[in-house]
Parts: structure tokens; C-alpha cells; sequence
């Protein structure tokens, strides 16, 4: 790697309430034992990912009791419930005066990509400018990696569940788009039908 480690940091989006789960916050279903936050912020550490931010929102208390998130910095949402992009907002304001230079954003209801995919999107980092995302043959997916230079622009079109598709979309010339196909599985966890998924939970490469 041409980087330092230290230069990007994770940014984990767990604050979803589950709402097609009956509200089940998505950060304390269980995953091999364990609430799936914890499977996800591992992610993003095995990845290379140094620093990890973890943004929550929905039952915040429970997730802080119940799972081990230790060396994680937690940011609470207090906005959850307008959507991800209020999350992705929450998220990258916590990064500031961090000395990161990048973020890379995953989320919690994706058990099937592992450190494999998130290193190999890492790799795309060049510096504050870069614009990366994993592509699933050949179609856009997650994690996603923003240079700091994108930071301002993507929070501001963050809004209800958009996140930062419409950034992405106006900068499609800019982005590196990494297969990952081979590597993972970009299955969410979305409805009830999908947590037969998380029993045991297909592998994650």
C-alpha cells in the first residue's frame, strides 16, 4: 500500500430502525452469535481501515451496551429517522479535525461483503480527491470511498434515503468503480424473508 493507514478511516452507517423488520434496529440483529454491528465495524478494521466511525441512531443505548465496539468511535444520529443521508451526514461531520483524509462507507445490513471487497476499495485511495466504489458486475455498490475533497459536496446532497447517489451520479466521470463480484455478496437485509440470511449467513470472503 502507497498510503498511510491512518489517512482513511471507516465510516459504518448503523443507525437504521428496520422499519420492513417490524423495527428491528438493523445494529443488533444477531450474526454469528454477535449483534451484526460488531460483524461490520470488524469489516472495515480487517479491511485496513484504522480508524472506525460508527454512526447510530435507532435503540443507540442497546447498541452501546450489548455490543463490543471497543476503539470505535460512536456518533450518535439524532436525525435516524429521516433516512440514511442524514446518517452519512452525522457520519462524515464526525470525521472533521480527525486528520482523515478519506472515509470509507459501508453499511450495516450488508453481512455478505467482507474485508476482502472493503481492502479492495481501499486500494483506490490516492488521496483527497479520490472517488472509489465497489461494483458488483459491473454495477455500483458499497463500501464506497471519499476523498475529503468530496466530503462537502456528498453531505450536502444527502437527504432522506438517497445517501450519495446523486453525488455519485454527477461525478460518474471521477469514480473508480472496483469489481468485486468475485469477492462478496451485496445482499441486504431489508425485510423479514431476508434474515434467513443471517442463519449462519453465507460467507463473506
Amino acid at each position: 500500500m502507497t498510503y498511510d493507514v491512518d489517512e482513511v478511516a471507516g465510516l459504518l452507517l448503523a443507525a437504521g430502525g428496520g422499519r420492513r423488520l417490524g423495527g428491528r434496529p438493523k445494529a443488533l440483529l444477531t450474526y454469528r452469535g454477535r449483534p451484526l454491528v460488531e460483524h461490520a465495524a470488524g469489516v472495515l478494521r480487517a479491511a485496513g481501515c484504522a480508524r472506525v466511525h460508527v454512526v447510530l441512531g435507532a435503540a443507540a443505548q442497546a447498541v452501546r451496551e450489548r455490543a463490543r465496539l471497543e476503539g470505535c468511535v460512536l456518533v450518535e444520529n439524532p436525525e435516524w429517522e429521516e433516512g440514511m443521508g442524514s446518517s452519512l451526514r452525522a457520519g462524515l461531520d464526525s470525521l472533521a479535525g480527525t486528520g482523515a483524509r478519506a472515509a470509507l462507507v459501508s453499511l450495516v445490513d450488508q453481512p455478505g461483503i467482507g474485508p476482502q471487497a472493503a481492502a479492495r476499495v481501499l486500494t483506490a485511495y490516492t488521496g483527497e480527491r479520490s472517488l472509489a466504489a465497489a461494483a458488483y458486475d459491473g454495477v455500483r455498490g458499497h463500501p464506497v470511498l471519499f476523498g475529503a475533497a468530496h466530503w462537502a459536496g456528498v453531505a450536502h446532497g444527502a437527504r432522506g434515503d438517497q445517501g450519495a447517489r446523486a453525488y455519485l451520479k454527477a461525478h460518474a466521470a471521477d469514480l473508480i468503480l472496483v469489481e468485486c463480484g468475485d469477492a462478496a455478496l451485496p445482499y441486504d437485509i431489508d425485510t423479514p424473508e431476508d434474515l434467513a440470511l443471517l442463519r449462519p449467513g453465507p460467507e463473506a470472503p
